[in-house]
């Protein structure tokens, strides 16, 4: 067996295999030449772009609608903004409870906490997504939402959280800002939900550094959304002779720049070429990794669906996940642990601080307010021990579009050494 690079072998790859940034590492010319033309028209305001003529925000809702079979599209300032704007459209708030999963970014509570709602955090399963029966346990009274993440370019298991949702009459908000481009069953996520939020953010698929988009098929949430993301949304639209709104909302302007929403639009042809080399590394070293004893591979809930820009496979603990990690990147091959207490990662529900310390005695905190008559009084770091199971024996590999197939070859036989060392040896 060949020795371990780590004990002083020679490693698999001669240079570190590390994963950068999509989108971002892909910015040329049309990218330089959109926003340009913007900075050149010097109308950088959506709503003054669009009636003068032409909005690049207009441009990319109607493009996302085009491409997702949906009726409407807000751009918004951000993937977190989205999330806020699309609460507020399902009308979660005061009072209410939203469902979310251990293993997110920060920004999921954060939206459900700026919405008014309380957040009830559900167990991931082996997809290292939302746990359906943890879900449908987690539900009371006073469910108003729940908000599927699709992790790290992975699909959540979306035919059982709808049927769940069915059930009890809740509305879906999808959070897709982690996995733009994905499918689930033929259909793009962000098209399953009541509501789809995406992310431009510099490390998402395509990005414009910030910004992000709500789409739905409800005009009524549109609506309620549209004001939450422009204060004066409502004011501005004259009398109400369709008798459409029986409400307004005061709003706190997430509106996207036309400098943002033009970097999108060129960003949206890098798109489907990123996802489809990522893919295709990831199908080639799944394939060989599913012949490595010893070794997990992540529930992929729908793989044809999967972005492919992540890697993840389960040891048996989190201390041999350590050991594992820390061999493979001896090995040249860049990964990480997902939990190993050394990192506060604010992708897992116990390093987010405004929930786990002081906000639980902050006046402001949802499940102070009056209107609330739930349970949930705070939140405890070990409240959801199978997801911190799940995520301290997982290692992830990032994955970007410039790896190739040779790379997915000798992640395979890295991990393969690694194995037949650490489990098999």
């Amino acid at each position: 067996m060949p020795k371990l690079a780590i004990e002083g072998g020679k490693p698999v790859r001669q240079e570190l295999l590390h994963a950068g940034f999509h989108g971002s590492s892909e910015i040329a010319q049309d990218e330089v030449d959109a926003v340009l033309a913007v900075l050149r028209g010097k109308t950088l305001f959506r709503f003054l772009a669009e009636s003068e003529g032409h909005s690049w925000a207009k441009e990319v809702e109607d493009w996302y609608c085009e491409q997702l079979g949906r009726s409407y599209g807000l751009a918004v300032s951000s993937g977190t903004t989205a999330l806020v704007s699309a609460l507020y459209g399902v009308d979660a708030g005061p009072g209410d409870e939203v469902i979310i999963p251990a293993y997110t970014f920060i920004a999921t509570a954060a939206a459900v906490i700026a919405a008014g709602a309380v957040p009830v955090i559900a167990e991931v399963d082996r997809s290292l997504n939302m746990d359906p029966l943890d879900l449908e346990a987690k539900i009371t009274p006073y469910t108003k939402a729940i908000v599927p993440v699709h992790m790290r370019g992975v699909p959540a298991r979306m035919d059982e959280i709808l049927a769940v949702a069915n059930r009890y009459g809740l509305s879906v908000v999808e959070d897709v800002a982690q996995s733009n481009g994905g499918l689930y069953r033929g259909r793009r996520l962000g098209s399953l939900g009541d509501v789809g939020c995406f992310s431009f953010q510099q490390y998402k698929v395509i990005t414009s550094g910030e910004g992000g988009m709500v789409v739905t098929d409800d005009r009524l949430v549109y609506d309620r959304a549209r004001m939450q993301h422009d204060c004066a949304a409502r004011f501005w639209e004259g009398s109400n002779e369709d008798g459409r709104y029986d409400f307004v909302l005061s709003g706190e302007n997430y509106r996207i720049s036309e400098l943002s929403a033009a970097l999108v639009w060129a960003q949206r042809l890098r798109l489907g070429p990123i996802l489809e080399r990522c893919r295709a590394v990831k199908r080639r070293a799944v394939a060989g990794l599913a012949q490595v004893p010893g070794i997990t591979l992540q529930d992929v809930p729908d793989p044809e669906g999967d972005c492919g820009i992540t890697l993840t496979f389960f040891v048996d603990d989190a201390a041999l996940a350590g050991r594992f990690g820390a061999a493979l990147r001896a090995e040249n091959i860049h990964c990480g642990t997902v939990h190993d207490k050394q990192i506060p990662d604010r992708h897992i529900y116990s390093y987010w601080p405004f929930m786990m310390s002081g906000l639980a005695e902050d006046r402001r905190a949802p499940w102070k307010s009056p209107l609330y008559r739930g349970a949930v009084d705070g939140y405890a770091p070990d409240q959801c021990p199978r997801s911190l199971d799940y995520l301290s024996r997982a290692i992830m590999i990032f994955i970007d579009q410039t790896f190739t197939l040779q790379d997915a070859d000798l992640i395979v036989e890295a991990v393969d050494k690694v194995a037949g060392a650490l489990l098999r040896g």
